[in-house]
Protein backbone atom coordinates (compact mmCIF):
# COMPACT_ATOMS: atom_id res chain seq x y z
CA UNK A 1 0.00 0.00 0.00
CA UNK A 2 1.56 3.18 -0.84
CA UNK A 3 0.81 6.26 1.16
CA UNK A 4 1.08 10.44 0.17
CA UNK A 5 2.40 11.93 3.40
CA UNK A 6 0.50 15.32 2.00
CA UNK A 7 -2.39 13.69 0.55
CA UNK A 8 -5.57 15.83 1.50
CA UNK A 9 -8.24 14.43 -0.75
CA UNK A 10 -7.18 11.35 1.48
CA UNK A 11 -5.07 11.38 4.26
CA UNK A 12 -3.09 8.56 5.57
CA UNK A 13 -4.46 9.09 8.81
CA UNK A 14 -8.07 8.00 7.22
CA UNK A 15 -6.80 6.24 4.72
CA UNK A 16 -3.73 4.49 3.97
CA UNK A 17 -2.45 3.90 7.62
CA UNK A 18 -5.84 2.48 9.05
CA UNK A 19 -6.42 0.16 5.55
CA UNK A 20 -2.87 -1.36 6.20
CA UNK A 21 -3.44 -2.00 9.98
CA UNK A 22 -6.91 -3.94 8.84
CA UNK A 23 -4.91 -6.29 7.07
CA UNK A 24 -4.25 -10.12 8.37
CA UNK A 25 -1.32 -10.12 10.26
CA UNK A 26 0.04 -13.34 8.78
CA UNK A 27 -0.27 -11.76 5.01
CA UNK A 28 2.64 -10.38 3.33
CA UNK A 29 2.21 -7.03 3.34
CA UNK A 30 4.15 -2.96 3.32
CA UNK A 31 2.98 0.34 3.78
CA UNK A 32 5.39 2.83 1.65
CA UNK A 33 4.29 6.51 2.67
CA UNK A 34 5.95 8.94 0.02
CA UNK A 35 7.93 11.78 1.96
CA UNK A 36 6.34 15.50 0.63
CA UNK A 37 4.22 14.11 -1.89
CA UNK A 38 0.41 14.56 -2.97
CA UNK A 39 -2.88 12.55 -3.90
CA UNK A 40 -1.57 12.91 -7.09
CA UNK A 41 1.94 11.30 -7.36
CA UNK A 42 1.34 8.35 -8.71
CA UNK A 43 0.07 10.04 -11.53
CA UNK A 44 3.67 10.72 -13.00
CA UNK A 45 6.54 8.54 -13.31
CA UNK A 46 8.48 7.77 -10.13
CA UNK A 47 11.70 5.49 -9.81
CA UNK A 48 10.85 5.03 -6.03
CA UNK A 49 7.03 3.98 -6.39
CA UNK A 50 8.02 1.98 -9.69
CA UNK A 51 11.09 0.37 -7.68
CA UNK A 52 9.03 -0.77 -4.25
CA UNK A 53 5.78 -1.82 -6.62
CA UNK A 54 7.34 -3.74 -8.94
CA UNK A 55 9.62 -5.74 -6.38
CA UNK A 56 6.65 -6.58 -3.93
CA UNK A 57 5.03 -7.72 -6.89
CA UNK A 58 7.75 -10.07 -7.91
CA UNK A 59 8.35 -11.50 -4.51
CA UNK A 60 4.91 -12.37 -3.48
CA UNK A 61 2.67 -12.48 -6.58
CA UNK A 62 5.49 -14.52 -8.53
CA UNK A 63 7.39 -15.71 -5.46
CA UNK A 64 10.74 -14.63 -6.94
CA UNK A 65 12.94 -14.85 -3.79
CA UNK A 66 15.08 -12.19 -5.80
CA UNK A 67 13.62 -9.44 -4.78
CA UNK A 68 13.52 -9.60 -1.28
CA UNK A 69 16.77 -7.92 -1.10
CA UNK A 70 15.01 -4.68 -2.52
CA UNK A 71 12.64 -4.96 0.43
CA UNK A 72 14.41 -6.27 3.48
CA UNK A 73 15.37 -4.82 5.43
CA UNK A 74 13.19 -2.22 4.68
CA UNK A 75 14.16 1.31 3.91
CA UNK A 76 15.03 4.23 6.07
CA UNK A 77 12.64 6.70 7.12
CA UNK A 78 13.18 10.14 8.61
CA UNK A 79 14.91 13.45 8.01
CA UNK A 80 16.55 13.58 4.22
CA UNK A 81 14.87 10.32 3.34
CA UNK A 82 12.45 9.41 0.54
CA UNK A 83 9.62 8.18 3.38
CA UNK A 84 7.78 9.21 6.28
CA UNK A 85 6.71 6.21 6.98
CA UNK A 86 7.65 2.79 5.94
CA UNK A 87 5.77 -0.97 7.60
CA UNK A 88 6.23 -4.29 6.55
CA UNK A 89 5.47 -7.92 7.27
CA UNK A 90 9.32 -8.37 6.46
CA UNK A 91 10.78 -11.04 8.38
CA UNK A 92 13.72 -8.55 10.33
CA UNK A 93 16.77 -9.52 11.37
CA UNK A 94 17.11 -12.61 9.02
Amino acid sequence: MIGAQLDTIAPVALHSIPFYKSLEPDLDSAYLELRAASHFAPNFSDATIARFSISWLKRFVDDDLRYEQFLCPPPRTGSGTEFSDYRDSCPHGS
